[in-house]
């Protein structure tokens, strides 16, 4: 009679319910996800798992879901550093009068890295595990997310103007393909070139983008389509739409991650169906500031990739996913006029496959699938507020908040125990921010 060995791992997560996004809709019983180094190495029944696979350390999570870790689509998480500075205002007023004077006086590599950690405890506490990140001095930004073991996209600003970070057009240019050379091949930190808007960006550092973009193959993310009045002044001063003129620059393809779109016509969403392009939804730093509604609903049905992103702490003012999630589905339905509208399932994964697939990482991260990193959250579904408890998804996406992550894995490596950040200095993080704080308000 021959017997089978059980097959070594590092780490067995037994859960009772693990959410996978893909397949579609599933929400699996009494499974476990079985991981080695880095990778999830199996999906199976627990009791098959228990018999099959003899694991180094085993988390059991009777009373949670296990979920992909949440990807924030859009962030400026240095600019967590000034959450709340200006609110209640429009966004021109808020960003030209009083953002980019504030962030003038304190921008600087030491700003930048203490605003990231600060995010990145946010996150974590909250079951995100990537950010596609876009601020200056994306070589501080990269290199801190690499030490804190945080996966992200960085992006390589682009701006018409001088800022702290470059003075030319040649120099940012010249600072962006360093600074993409130097991530080339990490396991956490990609990039993706960062051209601030239409409205500041030139047809020729579009065209040098577009260049680029296709020779270190790399994503092009960009705030477009966020207010009617950005739209109004395109069309005074080109005599086309951003859109359009995006369009007549080659930049409406499959790497093009267009960030707001509130602004777009029923054959703009086609366009972007056919060319492949990503459309990160915003909709409490939209709400916020007043710009507009993203018709996602239309987007989706129309074929069109739809991620999710919180946009900064400034405009936000907070990098909550899951209430991210919860205004997002919720607002879908209003702006549809159709309560089944972006439901639950398609929420979540706005949130984690199809952000993904925006920053061409759907290979990697995204669902819970054998072969792909270990990006994971564990969500207790056990607390008062998400009882009784009769679909998975839906209390996930509405009724559930981000204080009921418990435990968060990026790359198989334990971020975040029982609600205790692992390996970061709390207290610490807050005496920086408070010290920021003081700086910023006598500025």
């Amino acid at each position: 009679m021959t017997t089978t060995s059980p097959i070594p791992a590092d780490l067995s997560i037994e859960a009772r319910w693990v959410v996978p996004v893909e397949p579609h809709g599933v929400v699996l019983e009494h499974h476990s996800v079985l991981i080695d180094k880095d990778r999830i190495v199996a999906l199976l029944p627990t009791v098959e798992a228990r018999s099959t696979y003899a694991a180094r350390e085993v988390v059991c999570l009777g009373e949670h879901a296990l979920i992909p870790g949440l990807i924030n689509t859009h962030t400026h998480n240095p600019m967590t550093l000034l959450r709340g500075l200006a609110d209640d205002l429009p966004l021109m007023v808020w960003l030209q009068q009083h953002i980019w004077p504030a962030e003038a006086k304190v921008i600087g590599p030491e700003f930048v890295r203490d605003g990231v950690e600060l995010a990145v405890a946010e996150m974590l506490r909250g079951g995100t595990t990537c950010a596609n990140e876009n601020y200056f001095f994306p070589d501080v930004i990269g290199a801190t997310y690499r030490q804190l073991g945080f996966r992200a996209t960085v992006g390589l600003p682009i701006i018409e103007f001088p800022t702290a970070w470059a003075t030319t057009q040649d120099d940012y240019f010249e600072r962006a393909t360093e600074v993409h050379d130097s991530f080339r091949g990490d396991a956490l930190v990609s990039t993706a070139f960062a051209p601030h808007a239409p409205y500041t960006v030139s047809d020729a550092s579009f065209e040098r983008i577009r260049v680029l973009s296709d020779q270190l193959d790399i994503p092009v993310h960009l705030h477009t389509h966020e207010t009617a009045q950005e739209v109004e002044d395109e069309k005074k001063k080109s005599g086309l739409r951003p859109f359009q003129r995006l369009q007549r620059l080659g930049i409406v393809n499959d790497r093009l991650i267009a960030v707001h779109f509130t602004q777009i016509t029923d054959g703009e969403i086609a366009a972007c169906a056919e060319a492949g392009v990503s459309v990160v939804h915003c909709p409490e730093s939209n709400l916020k500031l007043a710009s507009g509604f993203c018709p996602v609903e239309k987007l989706r049905a129309a074929g069109v990739n739809v991620a999710i992103g919180t946009d900064g702490c400034a405009s936000n003012n907070d990098l909550d996913m899951f209430g991210e999630m919860r205004t997002a589905a919720l607002l879908a339905k209003a702006v549809a006029s159709d309560a089944a509208a972006f439901d639950a399932a398609c929420t979540l994964r706005a949130a984690t496959l199809n952000a993904a697939k925006a920053m061409g990482l759907e290979a990697r991260i995204g669902s819970i699938e054998p072969g792909k990193q270990a990006d994971l959250a564990a969500v207790r579904l056990s607390d008062l507020e998400t009882q009784p408890l009769f679909h998975v998804a839906s209390q996930l996406i509405y009724a559930t908040g981000r204080h009921q992550v418990t435990d968060v894995w990026i790359a198989g490596i334990r971020k975040l125990r029982q609600r205790e950040l692992v390996g970061m200095d709390v207290d610490g993080i807050l005496v920086k921010t408070r010290t920021w704080r003081e700086r910023i308000a006598a500025s």
